[in-house]
């Protein structure tokens, strides 16, 4: 029969016919190797006055410290020494199997919330997979759920959280001034992902991912609201995305992989994160404030309709939960060149060909499942519509990838461009500019000296006693890269029509030959 009384957490009481124990303060649960109690014992007399009462911190589990408790406990309160050993070792057995009890419940609170669809909405999931032009109407229903304008980004970053599931996933850094709505991008999106496949991660310290269980944080989408105050957990965050796990000791790791997204205002101090992710750059045109004022006024009139809202990011949700892990593989990866011009080219390569997977992977539900002949695995191939829509998403990604100056500056360039534009003139000072386009005299510096550094503008003397001018070298730069790279992609496209037409033929070695 258990004789413990667990009612009071903290004060837990075990009765027999010639002693009384209390454990105070209750059990620790973190550490199952040891048993360390902090016990109040006390000897029952039939008059049921208490004669003495000994207190002692042990450990339950460590044999010396039991024995030199029961000698003591006979020499003080005058019991026999196999009373109390046997007591102890009853009292050892029921703490021991209460703790299990515990841990088991503490282990069911902590579980995330995993919704489990009904058979409509399973049906309504998949038949939305389904769909014709998938990802337009994705793209579509992302706007109904409340994120404004962004047509691009938040596709991109929709199914860039989408490949968590995937044993490649993609990570995003969003890129933008401040206040121009980074984080709000980042935290609608990521709305449409189930809660049970993410974790928001606020406060972070050097030690923060590992406090996480070895598995807990598995093909799960990990949200960094501010990565400007994260300097601390860039490298594990670095081991993450690479290495798919982090070990700060022997026994301590935490598996991957994960797919990892934050904000930033500095695009050039996380050059080494920057480089394993994509970079999404927010849109801070004169349109885009408008979208964003007209929908914060609609709102407030309250002519939205926030039942469709609800319904779109439940549609999106369900979506996601439909979508089951499968290999994909890409049979015409071997034909697929980046542009010369992109910067780490081997990186970028690699996120170019994980992306076209990404989409494969989404539109999985329109694939024939298919099986290696020798392992009997499953998979689903990447189709050439695939590769289109992967190139007209990515194209923004890629010509950022392929400048040589920040995402700041180059905005600050391209404004710059068409107010010259505009006035129908070559050169400028900087007054004009700090007056016109609203930049601050310090941050005008900083673009200018970029700029200059890199060979985009150059100073020319103005009349004599006048402010210095400047010009920009190359007004088309820009154009003409976004056409070598929509050149670059066509070219991919060509070559696969052409290695798979029925003219061509194969040698043993790979060469073409028509």
């Amino acid at each position: 029969m258990n004789n413990l009384d667990t009612q009071n957490p903290n004060n837990y009481c075990y009765k027999t016919k010639d002693i009384e124990l209390h454990v105070l303060g209750g059990l620790q649960l973190n550490k199952l190797e040891s048993l360390r109690v902090t016990l109040s014992i006390e000897k029952l007399t039939k008059t049921k006055a208490v004669l003495n009462i000994l207190r002692q911190s042990i450990d339950l589990y460590n044999d010396n410290q039991v024995e030199k408790l029961v000698r003591k406990c006979a020499e003080r309160l005058e019991i026999g020494t196999s009373v109390i050993r046997k007591t102890l070792q009853e009292l050892t057995k029921a703490l021991e199997s209460h703790r299990f009890l515990l841990n088991d419940k503490q282990n069911e609170l902590q579980k995330p919330f995993s919704k489990h669809l009904t058979k409509l909405e399973e049906q309504e999931a998949i038949k939305f997979l389904q769909s014709k032009n998938l990802l337009e109407k994705t793209n579509e229903l992302i706007g109904k759920s409340g994120v404004i304008g962004e047509v691009d980004n938040r596709l991109l970053m929709y199914l860039i959280f989408t490949s968590r599931k995937t044993n490649n996933p993609l990570h995003c850094i969003s890129l933008g001034s401040s206040g121009v709505g980074k984080t709000h991008l980042q935290s609608k999106v990521s709305e449409l992902i189930p809660e049970e496949d993410k974790v928001e991660i606020t406060v972070l310290s050097a030690n923060a991912f590992y406090y996480f269980n070895r598995t807990e944080l598995q093909h799960k989408l990990i949200l960094i609201e501010d990565l400007d105050g994260a300097e601390s957990v860039l490298y594990p965050l670095r081991e993450l995305q690479s290495k798919k796990r982090i070990t700060k000791t022997i026994h301590l790791t935490v598996e991957g992989p994960v797919s990892v997204a934050g904000c930033t205002t500095q695009e050039s101090i996380y050059e080494d994160n920057s480089n394993r992710s994509f970079l999404l750059y927010i849109d801070e045109s004169e349109e885009q404030d408008s979208r964003i004022m007209q929908y914060q006024r609609f709102l407030s009139a309250g002519k939205l309709n926030e039942q469709e809202q609800i319904e779109a990011k439940e549609l999106l949700q369900n979506v996601q939960r439909i979508l089951k892990p499968i290999k994909v593989i890409n049979p015409y990866a071997e034909y697929l060149e980046l542009p010369q011009s992109v910067f780490k080219p081997r990186r970028t390569n690699s996120h170019y060909l994980q992306f076209i997977e990404a989409i494969t992977f989404y539109k999985q539900q329109q694939r024939e499942k298919q099986y290696n002949e020798e392992t009997g695995e499953e998979y689903i191939e990447t189709r050439i519509e695939d590769i289109q829509e992967a190139n007209e998403l990515i194209t923004e990604v890629l010509l950022r990838k392929s400048d040589t100056i920040t995402g700041a500056t180059r905005n600050h360039l391209e404004r710059l461009k068409a107010y010259l534009t505009e006035q129908s003139q070559t050169t400028f000072t900087n007054a004009e500019i700090r007056r016109n386009l609203r930049v601050k005299e310090t941050t005008l510096r900083r673009y200018n000296k970029q700029l200059l550094a890199e060979d985009y503008i150059r100073k020319i003397k103005g009349k004599k006693g006048q402010l210095y001018h400047y010009e920009i070298v190359d007004i088309d730069e820009y154009t003409n890269l976004k056409e070598q790279i929509n050149i670059a992609l066509e070219n991919c496209l060509t070559s696969i029509d052409l290695a798979t037409s029925p003219e061509v033929r194969y040698h043993e070695n790979g060469e073409v030959k028509i």
